[in-house]
Order: structure tokens, then sequence, then C-alpha cells
């Protein structure tokens, strides 16, 4: 080099921070070329920009080069934009050696593994060093754009680098990374094979905006031999990314052909996707989405190793699969790609993950996926019934998930119920039919619809031709335990609380109606006291039911209670629950009951009583698909009473 070539020393902490970089830090050595074709296509970018404005500058035909020299071992990156100056080259390769070195590399030390550690180097923007993971050497020669004068920049990655003028280099920037032997076990992969340089390529930079062209070293040939070891021939010029960000163009531009491709490029799935929501956000932060709603659900939706989230891009250059701090959890089938334009490459998802930005962008993504959705409902009806049949579930859990957008996933909800035995119902189809005077959703929930529309809580509500939503999805037990009204209507399980549907607007004989009732509680007043003594283990309470028609008896909840089922998915989970105990509804008018009534009147001290109560509770249960406490009991119970009636 000229003999004005300065060699300067890292300080101590940086070539320790150094150190980590190259040995410890990245588990996944292959990013160096994302790193250096992200830092190329950045001054091609600024080129290009600035030639808007400096009509002395020249941004034709802007590109980046690999050069494989398999000779020398050298892999060079060459870009064609904006270059450097002497004084842009200190400061921008040496940041490094800014100040925080020190307190970045305490934390470094700190962290308990180094994928820890990792996420700590990826705050400080350390991308050009990663070249020394797979380099002994790098140099770098660059001129900026409208200056005569280059600079020389090299470093073994050690304890110093040298920084020289030189003349005649053309504008823009080089890389030469001198490079390691190959090492499997220390994750260094071949990198001067094409192949690798392709896949490196196509994985992190396919994307991006200007043209990645690979050069192999020409190769002398006697023999017909006309291609390298790679099959490539020597010397040709290939480009290697596609260049094709569907989201960067406008809408108009893209066919739906196009846009099929593409999602079955990044989800692997052979469907054409139900809906495409294509969007671009400017202002203070800048992103392109471009984001898909499937046709059908992938065998592990419900799997706990599912992996959810979309792929994430800054500025066209591939940064994670799966970024769960984009789409929260209940859109975990919503496929697609987000590019934003002010983030790090380096950034890591624990950063993400406490972003102010990303956060408002997640919220920005829900509401579009959302809307998407409402859209797709009311304009094409059976494409939403097959998408909500296969994403209901999940969607559902949005509604304990996500408050802020509970009134958008009330629009979505669908629900089979007794007003069509095969046509699903919204919630605003419901409340459109409700009958004069009532304000309440109906609803109940179970395991399948028979078992839901044989329950005996429904007999009354089906006489009265009042719908009653049929929940079957476990998630409803929870939803509909959460959510207190839609659109100012309350949610009622027909299983909990008091239902007294002769108090409706539409009742007939309400005068009439309310005195046979207290005259039937003050006759039956006896029996139910001595009921709720006997079942006392097993019952809070006893009374008479306005909600059967045709059963003798039904179990119901206290309005806060909770479900069986909820009880026994918490005990499932290893939650500690007091017994929830239940109330036991009698229908005054079912020959059991009226012959129990009558029995009781004529001696409470006969022993056959304390049998029958023990088989009403226990059929109760039977008919909402509850669990006996004593089967063989129950049993043996209800064999000895028909014995005694044959």
């Amino acid at each position: 080099m000229a003999s004005s070539t300065q060699t300067l020393e890292f300080q101590a902490e940086t070539r320790q921070l150094l150190q980590l970089v190259i040995h410890s830090i990245y588990s996944n050595k292959d990013i160096f070329l994302r790193e250096l074709i992200s830092n190329a296509s950045d001054a091609l970018d600024k080129l290009r920009l600035e030639s808007l404005t400096d009509s002395t500058l020249e941004a034709s035909d802007p590109h980046i080069v690999l050069e494989v020299d398999k000779g020398a071992r050298t892999l060079t990156v060459r870009d064609n934009g904006i270059g450097m100056t002497r004084d842009d080259v200190v400061d921008l390769i040496g940041t490094i050696a800014k100040s925080g070195t020190a307190g970045l590399l305490a934390k470094i030390k700190e962290a308990k593994d180094a994928e820890a550690a990792q996420h700590l180097i990826g705050q400080f923007g350390v991308g050009f060093y990663s070249a020394f993971m797979v380099a002994d050497k790098v140099t770098l020669h660059t001129r900026r754009a409208g200056t005569e004068e280059g600079t020389v920049w090299e470093s073994d990655g050690e304890g110093t680098y040298t920084i020289a003028p030189a003349d005649g280099l053309p504008v823009g920037t080089s890389v030469t990374l001198h490079l390691k032997a190959e090492d499997s076990e220390d994750g260094l992969g071949d990198y001067l094979a094409a192949w690798k340089i392709r896949q490196i390529v196509k994985q992190y930079s396919d994307f991006i905006r200007w043209p990645i062209r690979m050069a192999t070293e020409p190769v002398s040939t006697t023999t017909d031999d006309s291609a390298d070891a790679d099959g490539e021939a020597a010397g040709e010029p290939e480009t290697l990314n596609s260049m094709k960000a569907l989201w960067a163009r406008p809408r108009s531009e893209v066919t739906e052909a196009e846009y099929s491709e593409f999602y079955q490029q990044i989800s692997h799935d052979w469907q054409a996707p139900a809906e495409t929501v294509h969007m671009r956000a400017e202002g203070t932060f800048e992103y392109e989405a471009l984001l898909f709603i499937p046709a059908h659900a992938p065998f592990d939706l419900f799997s706990r190793d599912t992996k959810r989230g979309v792929q994430l891009y800054v500025k066209r250059v591939f940064i994670m699969d799966d970024c769960e701090a984009l789409m929260p959890n209940y859109l975990r089938f919503v496929k697609g790609v987000v590019d934003a334009h002010d983030l790090s490459l380096n950034v890591s998802r624990e950063i993400l993950q406490h972003d102010r930005q990303i956060t408002a962008v997640r919220r920005r993504l829900v509401k579009k996926v959302l809307g998407a959705l409402k859209d797709m409902r009311t304009k094409n009806g059976e494409t939403y019934a097959t998408v909500w049949e296969q994403f209901g579930r999940v969607l559902k859990e949005g509604l304990i998930e996500d408050r802020d957008s509970t009134d958008a996933l009330l629009e979505l909800v669908s629900s089979a119920s007794t007003n069509d035995a095969e046509k699903p119902t919204t919630l605003r189809e419901y409340v459109e039919r409700m009958k004069d005077g009532q304000d309440t959703i109906y609803y109940l929930t179970g395991e399948n619809r028979a078992m839901v529309e044989n329950s005996p809580h429904m007999e009354a509500f089906t006489a009265r031709g009042y719908e009653v939503l049929i929940l079957t999805d476990p998630v409803d037990e929870v939803w509909t335990d959460q959510i207190p009204a839609f659109d100012g209507h309350r949610f009622q399980s027909i299983a909990k609380g008091q239902v007294d549907l002769d108090n409706d607007a539409d009742a007939e004989g309400t005068d009439e109606a309310k005195a046979e009732k207290a005259q039937r509680e003050q006759d039956f007043a006896p029996l139910l006291t001595w009921l709720q003594t006997t079942l006392a283990e097993h019952v809070k309470q006893v009374r008479l039911s306005t909600r059967l028609t045709t059963s003798a008896a039904c179990l119901v909840g206290d309005a806060h209670d909770l479900t069986p089922t909820l009880e026994k998915m918490y005990r499932a989970m290893g939650q500690e629950l007091p017994p929830v105990k239940r109330i036991l509804e009698l229908n005054p008018t079912h020959p059991l009951v009226t012959a129990l009534h009558q029995t009781h009147q004529a001696g409470a001290d006969n022993p056959a009583l304390a049998d029958i109560a023990e088989l009403v509770h226990g059929s109760a249960l039977l008919a909402e698909g509850g669990d006996l406490p004593d089967p063989a009991r129950f049993t043996r119970l209800l064999t000895d009473r028909l014995t005694h009636a044959l």
C-alpha cells in the first residue's frame, strides 16, 4: 500500500466484542452474506436518490455482483452504488468502536448463554463485522460518487486495521473476504460453491430490488469440459434473485395468479388462498404487508408446537420466519410478509415484542385481517362459511385474548342455532330475529348439536319459539363467560340462572300464570326443603322450574358459577377449585315429581323417598352429559326401584 497507509489499533474492549461476534454470537454464519448484500443494496438506493437531485451523478445499471476466486479463496461482494469517502469509512465501518461498547460488552458477559448474547448484540448493528465469522481477512475498496480519490480498508479482525487512499477505483464499494476453510462442525459452509451462494441469496435476499449477479472465475479448458464443478459456464454472470417483491408493487399491477403462486411458495399449501390482504403504510413508520387467509386449516393448527406469525423483511431483506410479534395467536393461520423500512437487520424477537412501532403495526394488521373477513362474510358468504368452519374455533380465542378487537370479532361469530337445522347464523342475524320484548341472546353449550338440542334446558324455549344458539366448541365455554353482551344485548346461558319466560311480553295470561306459580311454590315448599337437605352433598338449592315442559328435572348453575365443563378444564390444568354445587330444578307438572310430592305429603319418613331423590338427581346429571359420582350405586338404586314397580 502507499506510504500514507495508516495502521490503527482497536480498543481492548472492542477487540473482545469483535471476538464474540466472530466466535460466539451468531449460530448461523450464513447471514454474513445477507448483511453485505443489504449494505450494497442501501448504497444503490442512496445513489439513485441523490442522482435525482444531482445531475452529475449517474445511476446506470445498478447491480450487485458476487465474485468467486477459488484459487485465491476469496468471495467479493461488489456494488456500483454511492460509495464512501475516507471519513465515511471511518464513521460507518468504525461504528463498532463508538461509545457504548463497554456497556454492551458487560451485558453480553452477563448473558447466560449464546442465544441471549445474540439478542443483545443485535441491538448494536455490527452486520459488517459478521464477515469475520467466515473470513481471516476482509479488504474493502470504495470510492464515493462525485469524488476522485478512493479508499482501501483492511483488517484481520484481531488487533488492528489499516486505511489508505487509492487511485483508479470505480464508483461503488467492493468487500473481499479471504475465506476460512470449510468446517461443518463450526457451521462454516463452502462459500466458494455456487450452489451455496444461490441458497443463501434465495433465502435472505431474493426480493432485493437490484439484480444480484454471480460471476465465477474464468477457467481455461483444453477439453470439452466447459463448466465448473457447480455446472456453471465459466465467467458467465447469473442473476440469483427474482426481485419480485409483490408486496412492493401496486395491487393493480399484480395478478391473482401471481398472488396465488407467492402464497403457495411461502405457505407450502397447494390450494389458492381464500383472501388476499395487500396494504402499504406511510408516515413515521413505513411498511408494506401482503397477507393471506387460507382456504383450509393446516393439520397442526391446534398443536402446541405450531409456529405462527408472518415473515419479516427489512427493505426486502429476509429477517425471520414466524414473527410472532406481528400477529396474535388467534390469527396464527394467517400467512404472509411484512416488510418494514425502519428496523435494523439485527433486530431480535425480544426487541420486537417490546417495540411500540411494531405493536402499532400489529394492531393495524389485525384490523385489516378482521376487516377482510367481515367483507368476505358480507360479499361472499359461501367462502366465508368455509373459512369459519376451518378457523372459527381459533378466531373465537381472540374474544378471550384481544379485548381491543371484541366488537369486530363478535361481528364475525357464526353459530348453529335452533332457527335452522343446517344454516348457521351470525349474532347480528339473531338479534334481528328476536321476539318483541326480548333483549337477551340465549345460548347453550355442549359437546355436539344433538346433545344440546335434546337437553332438558331447551324444552321451554323450543315450546315457545325462542331461538337458542348452539355452541359446541370448547372455547365457547370460556368466551361466553367473559363477554357480557353484543350490541347491547346480554348473553344468557339457558343452563344458568333464573329463566322465566312467563314474564316476556308475548306470554299469555301473565297475571294468572304468576298466581299459579306462587301457589305451586307454596304447595311444593316442604318437598323442596326436604330435598335440599337430603341432597345437600350434591346441590346447593332445589327449586321449581319454568324451563322444563317434558323432563322431570334438570341441573342449572347460578348466574356467575363455573360451568361443569369449565370446572373440568381448570382442574385438568392443575388448578385447585372448591366443589361447585348446582341447583336442581323440578318440573311440577311431571308425573314423577307429582308422585314424589304426594308421597312426601303422605309421610316424609318413607324410606323410598331418599332413593328416588338420588335417582332424580342422577338422571338430571346424565341428561346433560355429566358424570355420575357413583355409577354402581345409581345402577343398583335404579334396579331396585324398577323391581318394586313390577
